[in-house]
């Protein structure tokens, strides 16, 4: 899944008086639940584990209480095909950055993996090796939880809920369903590749996102999102939402709009290496469709296959290396590639480059490529051999998740006007 830019990746301190002694002591006052009215012991028992994710610290004085929360993150990857340089470091390399700055939840996207045609004998091993891929590079359970999306059944439950408030003309306009539809053809394109988006726009909203890691190549579905959660605050949240016993998604973020249902979350493209390129064109993502697998380094290949792909990269016939020329696609992604790897600034290693040839370059970046893989991979087989621990942590990536999620749900269920259950 792949955003706008960040203006702090702060904690946020806020004063509660009213709700955070009881919570403290892990209950909910009895005020609480008189504005939700009737409630059965399942949706009240998923309120508590979502209100539990809250850390509350104790209360300054007698008057008053602090509670500090992280903002929350959730982003994810399709298991279909192999995990690729342009997935680590447009995505998965960041993640582990922003684990220590929010709550983050990261999934397996294997709902969205079945848009298109696929293998279905495959789908089960290809989810459970991404997972192990997240792992390996580096997510720490104890910051960040890992589940696989069709784990948590509310992304569908509230796909549809959103589907009924889409407008069909917002999702014709979708660039990426255009150029796929397109090149499969109609007969051989389903209606879930024209409704993915909504998915999409499921899998932000059900965890109340503040910032969603996304590619360049996603602002489109991002601003789609957040266009669906408006519409939906517009339709549904106010003051009807109150009346009804709804209270503010956002009571504890500190924003006080009245009867919001969702949060409007705010994309975030890292400033580097948010789209790499193909290693056989250098206008075109790096992409696990992509016929040939030439045009891309999957972080389980072989370090021979690595030196190999990168040997045979296609380059230009001007001297010297330089960022940022248009003329010179490839060579602006080979040293973007680099820069990333290394952890170098852009500027060091431009001055370093700057007057290298291109087999003097291809041989560092190779040997670069593969020291970094190198631990991921040992990491990787560690895991993958182990699937009663994996398991485990999708087990508990899964639960917490579900906490979160069914709350949300409950709250657009009852927003919209269902009888509860």
């Amino acid at each position: 899944m792949s955003s706008s830019v960040i203006s702090h990746l702060s904690l946020l301190s806020i004063a509660s008086p009213r709700f955070v002694a009881p919570m403290s002591s892990g209950r909910i006052p009895n005020l609480y639940w008189k504005r939700w009215g009737r409630m059965n012991k399942r949706y009240a028992s998923t309120l508590r584990c979502y209100c539990s994710s809250v850390s509350v610290s104790e209360p300054k004085s007698s008057e008053t209480s602090s509670i500090t929360v992280k903002k929350r993150i959730v982003s994810g990857v399709q298991p279909t095909g192999s995990i690729h340089l342009g997935n680590y470091l447009g995505a998965i390399k960041n993640w582990i950055s922003l684990q220590n700055s929010y709550e983050a939840l990261f999934f397996i996207v294997d709902l969205h993996a079945i848009t298109l045609p696929y293998d279905a004998q495959l789908l089960s091993k290809a989810t459970k090796n991404t997972a192990a891929i997240y792992l390996a590079c580096g997510i720490d359970t104890s910051k960040a939880s890992i589940f696989v999306q069709s784990h948590v059944r509310a992304h569908v439950e509230l796909m549809w809920l959103l589907s009924s408030a889409t407008p069909i003309g917002w999702l014709n306009r979708m660039i990426q369903f255009k150029e796929k539809s397109r090149k499969a053809g109609d007969e051989n394109v389903g209606v879930a590749l024209l409704t993915y988006p909504v998915l999409m726009a499921s899998d932000i909203l059900l965890y109340q996102s503040d910032f969603v890691p996304v590619g360049e190549d996603q602002k489109q579905h991002m601003e789609l999102t957040r266009e669906l959660a408006e519409r939906i605050n517009n339709l549904y949240g106010g003051r009807k939402w109150k009346k009804m016993g709804g209270f503010d998604c956002l009571c504890y973020s500190g924003d006080r709009r009245g009867g919001a249902i969702f949060k409007v979350p705010e994309p975030l493209i890292p400033q580097a290496g948010a789209r790499v390129m193909s290693l056989t064109d250098g206008l075109s993502k790096m992409s696990k469709s992509a016929p040939s697998d030439q045009s891309r380094i999957n972080l389980l290949d072989p370090k021979d296959v690595i030196a190999n792909k990168i040997k045979r990269c296609k380059t230009d016939s001007f001297s010297g290396l330089e960022f940022d020329n248009p003329d010179r696609p490839e060579c602006n992604n080979l040293l973007s590639i680099f820069q990333l790897i290394t952890g170098r600034t852009k500027e060091e290693v431009a001055r370093e480059c700057q007057d290298m040839n291109w087999g003097t370059f291809k041989t560092l970046l190779a040997d670069a490529l593969i020291d970094h893989l190198h631990p991921i991979q040992v990491r990787y087989e560690e895991i993958i051999s182990d699937p009663a621990y994996l398991d485990g942590v999708l087990l508990e990536g899964a639960t917490k998740a579900t906490c979160i999620a069914d709350a949300t749900l409950n709250s657009v269920y009852q927003a919209m006007g269902f009888v509860q259950r």
